[in-house]
């Protein structure tokens, strides 16, 4: 196996903490010597122990020698519920670590790299890198810019429609379809819409999934008035501690960065997201199209102030999959 080979196996062992590990990042971590793997790890969630302390504890044989590799820099901070991981790493004697990404967290930032060098084990850093930072968008982009990633969700006709002029909108699109929102959701901190979608719809935004015993996500509503009915189930459910309320996106998202809320859905209307678009807030895009039409029913966006087509905002990096008999479609949002 090369070197390319063992990264990708820490990406697959990464994503098995998917959801739990928020607001840290997704690690994995293997162990090889003589050129086998001899421990694999992950970070399971926060506040457990990072990939690479899961990976040796894991092992049954001495780890004098041996490479590690793992997808994100290892730690070498103190300021949070687990110990820095580049410490044990030469308290182990290893003779040599491999890194995908660099951690974009000021506090390590090739720190991490600088202390294991310093005693003597050889680092190779940037192996699929571009890889590697698309597992992580979310964490890199919140370290780098301090606000929350943002990912608009909407389900559409083929053209464009989110519901009909009456304002009807369930459902939209098929079963597997919204099975997949759920997916999704348990993937996330947490769910944004604004007071018209709470009043209209009266949203529970947790995550249905048969024997699901993960975190249900944070419920984030953006209302300038905030004058919203307490009978709503925001409120009264057994989740209404859980529900945050805004009267301003800015302060939305510096509130929820300092609340270490950083990978939100956006699920609001027609006018909440195109004001997020609009604010260039919004990082990814997935859309549910269904092979249908309405016509005059509402549209997903409103008026983005796009006058000529070089300014209007385009999907990149697309990934798109068959849901039943509709499409999804996904990529980050980008500005011509």
């Amino acid at each position: 196996m090369t070197d390319e080979d063992f990264i990708r196996r820490t990406f697959t062992l990464a994503k098995l903490g998917q959801g739990n590990t928020w607001p840290n990042p997704l690690v994995g971590a293997v162990i090889v010597k003589d050129r086998k793997i001899i421990a694999e790890g992950y970070h399971h969630q926060h506040g457990h122990d990072h990939a690479e302390l899961d990976a040796i504890n894991k092992a049954t044989s001495t780890l004098e020698g041996s490479t590690i590799y793992v997808n994100l820099e290892p730690c070498c901070h103190t300021n949070k519920l687990t110990p820095p991981c580049a410490q044990r790493l030469i308290t182990e004697k290893f003779k040599k670590v491999v890194i995908s990404n660099l951690d974009p967290n000021p506090l390590v930032n090739g720190k991490g790299v600088e202390l294991l060098r310093s005693h003597g084990i050889e680092v190779e850093h940037g192996i699929l890198k571009e890889e590697g930072e698309a597992l992580n968008e979310a964490f890199f982009f919140a370290q780098i810019h301090r606000r929350p990633f943002i990912h608009l969700k909407m389900a559409t006709t083929l053209d464009g429609k989110v519901a009909t002029s009456a304002g009807e909108s369930q459902w939209i699109t098929g079963e597997k379809a919204r099975l997949h929102v759920h997916q999704m959701r348990a993937h996330h901190q947490g769910i944004i819409i604004g007071a018209e979608t709470a009043r209209r719809d009266n949203p529970k935004l947790n995550i249905r999934l048969p024997n699901y015993q993960g975190k249900q996500p944070w419920r984030i509503v953006i209302s300038k008035s905030g004058n919203l009915p307490k009978h709503l189930h925001l409120f009264s459910d057994e989740l209404k501690d859980q529900t945050l309320v805004y009267s301003d996106i800015q302060e939305a998202m510096r509130d929820l960065f300092e609340r270490k809320l950083i990978n939100l859905i956006l699920e609001g209307g027609q006018k909440l997201a195109s004001e997020f678009v609009g604010q260039g807030l919004v990082n990814r895009v997935s859309l549910y199209l269904n092979p249908s039409f309405l016509g005059s029913g509402i549209s997903a966006l409103g008026d983005l102030g796009v006058t000529q087509l070089n300014q209007r905002p385009r999907l990149k990096n697309m990934h798109s999959e068959w849901l039943g008999e509709d499409l999804f479609l996904s990529g980050n949002l980008h500005k011509e």
